[in-house]
């Protein structure tokens, strides 16, 4: 499904299982080649006719039942999107009170709801929920919104939107632990396929994901819109000086959460022990350190969890991002904001990493150990390596700005209307 189409007339030719989508860029090392996945989708195709929308607004509510504040991708989306201070699209946000009870978020941040008893399955899961309609209603009960966008498709707060606001449009955004839950849990899979079956649009930030999402449960595919998610605009157009790199040392970067999805402790530890290999970690405190009760990281730099600013920093204060995920990845944001800084990148080859980076990172298996060594010493050994895929990542990460995601989503939001 195309969230741009402009001014022309529908066309007749596409094949039932064809995914609509508005755009994809030539990959800057690969020739413009991108791995298949499943359905095929047809880059600067145009299916429908939709009005000029600039200028246009749609009332919308939004939100996400985690403590504010809380680590992760969708948050960070969350707020560039909807709470930055130059935030593209208008909403009312909302997430979870943390334990003192606070009542509204800081400054432009979301309002914040007092809900106990959080829960992830079962009946406790569903009497959490009602919990949570009730302060959604309580909350924004009294203001008259056009449409909701939906975080999650697997969790809390999505079943309370669509409990609380039911005959408002609906749109939602598929992240990786939506269906990581959904394969995992049988509360998540039901919570999904409710989802799934009563939204009016599905975004995906990359085709591997229409493709999961598929194989966990039937979703009609031109239901299914791919708009890739993107890296503030700013840091596009002015990324942080890079220092200048120690001779014979190559300074390796993990950042982000330390779970099951994203990290092993065996490869935090190895990667640490390379010779010629300073490793510095930026994760949650507490995630870190159930990480350093299970292997030894007397020899890692632990950074703490950063701000966004922190984090582009020490962007350019390190030679190499690795992104080791050994199950799912959405998208990749925290990769191709790296890029943006000129940070080269090795990644895991999981599918939608390889949609989003392809060459212009160094794709490694990261349960090799052996593999993974060499390409460290390689790196270590060839400034003109690192050059030549910094360069590379520049270039790609140029594909994602935060502005565009922003308006083929507000874009969609008009086009559900209609």
């Amino acid at each position: 499904m195309d969230s741009r189409d402009a001014g022309c007339p529908p066309r007749a030719d596409l094949p039932e299982n064809d995914i609509w989508e508005d755009h994809i860029s030539a990959n800057p090392r690969r020739g413009g080649q991108l791995p298949a996945h499943g359905p095929e989708i047809h880059p600067q195709q145009r299916h429908r006719y939709l009005a000029p929308t600039r200028g246009a607004r749609v009332n919308l509510l939004t939100g996400i039942d985690l403590t504010y504040p809380s680590p992760g991708g969708s948050v960070e989306l969350l707020q560039d999107l909807y709470l930055a201070p130059d935030s593209r699209i208008p909403a009312d946000v909302f997430m979870l009170a943390p334990a003192d009870g606070t009542a509204s978020g800081p400054g432009r941040g979301p309002a914040l709801l007092s809900v106990d008893g959080k829960a992830l399955s079962g009946v406790s899961f569903w009497s959490y929920v009602e919990r949570l309609v009730a302060a959604v209603k309580k909350r924004f009960g009294t203001t008259d919104y056009e449409v909701l966008h939906l975080q999650h498709l697997t969790f809390g707060a999505t079943p309370a939107l669509q409990r609380a606001f039911p005959e408002q449009a609906k749109i939602a955004l598929v992240h990786g632990t939506d269906l990581l839950f959904a394969m995992e849990n049988p509360t998540q899979a039901e919570v999904l396929r409710e989802t799934t079956g009563s939204v009016d649009a599905i975004v995906v930030p990359t085709k591997a994901m229409a493709d999961r999402l598929r194989q966990i449960t039937p979703v009609s595919p031109n239901r299914i819109v791919h708009i890739p998610w993107g890296v503030p605009d700013q840091l596009l157009a002015r990324p942080p000086i890079r220092s200048v790199r120690p001779q014979g040392v190559l300074r390796i970067l993990y950042a982000g959460r330390l779970t099951a999805q994203k990290a092993t402790p065996y490869i935090i530890a190895a990667a640490a022990e390379f010779d010629g290999i300073e490793l510095g970690v930026a994760a949650p405190a507490a995630e870190y350190a159930m990480f350093a009760e299970q292997a030894d990281l007397s020899r890692v730099r632990y950074l703490g969890w950063l701000s966004r600013e922190q984090l582009w920093r020490e962007f350019a204060r390190h030679d190499v991002l690795m992104v080791p995920s050994p199950k799912l990845e959405a998208f990749g944001l925290v990769a191709v904001e790296a890029q943006a800084c000129g940070l080269p990148v090795i990644y895991q080859p999981m599918s939608a990493l390889v949609e989003v980076l392809g060459d212009s990172a160094l794709a490694v298996d990261f349960g090799d150990i052996g593999k993974l060594a060499t390409t460290f010493k390689n790196l270590n050994g060839s400034q003109a390596l690192l050059d030549e895929t910094g360069s590379a990542g520049l270039v790609n990460s140029a594909r994602f700005p935060l502005s565009r995601t922003a308006r083929e989503l507000s874009e969609l939001s008009l086009e559900v209307l209609r």
